[in-house]
């Protein structure tokens, strides 16, 4: 497993190799001793957090974050500041030029390591995040789904998304279109929280793809609840004719004219209580099969795999 890479921007050699010491165990660590020096090493090493000084010769910290945030393929690099003031404009200064974080020295090291695990892990999951919906995309749905298999505990990972939206969006346009894939977050969201509470985790695949992680034992009830509100909610997307109507005419993916039904939604179950779960690559396998399978049904519907092995 890949380690996280850290740089160490310090003048003070002992300050470097205490942060090393402390840090190596867990990261791979590379120093710099000031904020000129640190900005040429963040392009040769690529690091993913970057430790920095407030006070140092030549380039000092806020200088070096204003510089680093000036650059579009750096900026969104974190960075923790250091300092040996306790002042309150120095921790200012400091975040007004662009760091995550700030520590005062002297400080323990497990404090320093439970900042960079949050910060890293916050990071990963804002580059992640779907731009629609905000919800997490791809990276932590497959972290996700590897920490459920390592826990061991019953689970249900259901996949959902919409029928009929290519035609919806044709003829109402992406703005249109991306009011209903918020909506159908929303209503996951919402879905999951009431069954689940913190337990539940929903994510954002792309296009109109989610995917919801419950207790098994609830996985059903959620994905009612998803329909039912989905179905209260789908006629208010298209205007009175269409609605009326009950369908609206277009092309799908194959470029045959169809007459398409109101959007619905289509979920399919996938737990690890009838057979073992070992990857997350035989989650998406059955997901995508049983999604297919719920979306032959021309309706709203859910689809649990019922298979034992």
């Amino acid at each position: 497993m890949r380690k996280e890479r850290i740089l160490i921007i310090d003048d003070d050699p002992d300050i470097r190799d205490v942060l090393d010491l402390s840090l190596s165990e867990h990261y791979t660590i590379f120093a710099a001793g000031n904020g000129r020096d640190g900005l040429e090493m963040v392009k040769a090493k690529n690091p993913d957090l970057i430790i920095t000084d407030y006070n140092m010769p030549v380039m000092n910290g806020p200088e070096f974050c204003r510089q680093l945030r000036r650059d579009i393929l750096l900026r969104h690099l974190p960075v923790i500041m250091l300092t040996g003031k306790g002042e309150t404009k120095d921790m200012v200064t400091g975040i007004e030029s662009g760091a995550d974080d700030y520590l005062v020295k002297p400080f323990e090291p497990e404090t320093l390591l439970a900042r960079i695990r949050m910060i890293l892990k916050r990071t990963i999951r804002s580059l992640d995040a779907n731009p629609l919906t905000h919800l997490p995309g791809n990276t932590s749905i497959m972290e996700e789904f590897q920490a459920r298999i390592d826990a061991g505990k019953p689970f249900a990972v259901g996949y959902a998304d919409l029928d009929k939206f290519k035609v919806y969006n044709d003829k109402y346009g992406f703005e249109r279109g991306d009011d209903v894939i918020r909506s159908l977050a929303r209503i996951l969201i919402d879905a999951a929280q009431q069954f689940c509470g913190t337990e539940a985790f929903v994510g954002h695949i792309g296009g109109d793809d989610f995917v919801f992680i419950c207790a098994d034992n609830k996985a059903d009830a959620i994905s009612q609840n998803i329909i039912d509100a989905f179905d209260k909610l789908s006629p208010g997307f298209y205007n009175d004719e269409d609605r009326v109507a009950g369908f609206i005419m277009g092309v799908d993916r194959q470029g045959n004219t169809i007459k398409a039904n109101l959007v619905c939604v289509s979920i399919g179950i996938v737990s690890n209580v009838n057979q073992k779960i070992t990857h997350v690559a035989q989650i998406g396998e059955l997901g995508a099969e049983l999604k297919k399978f719920a979306k032959s049904v021309g309706k709203s519907n859910f689809q649990r795999d019922q298979r034992k092995k």
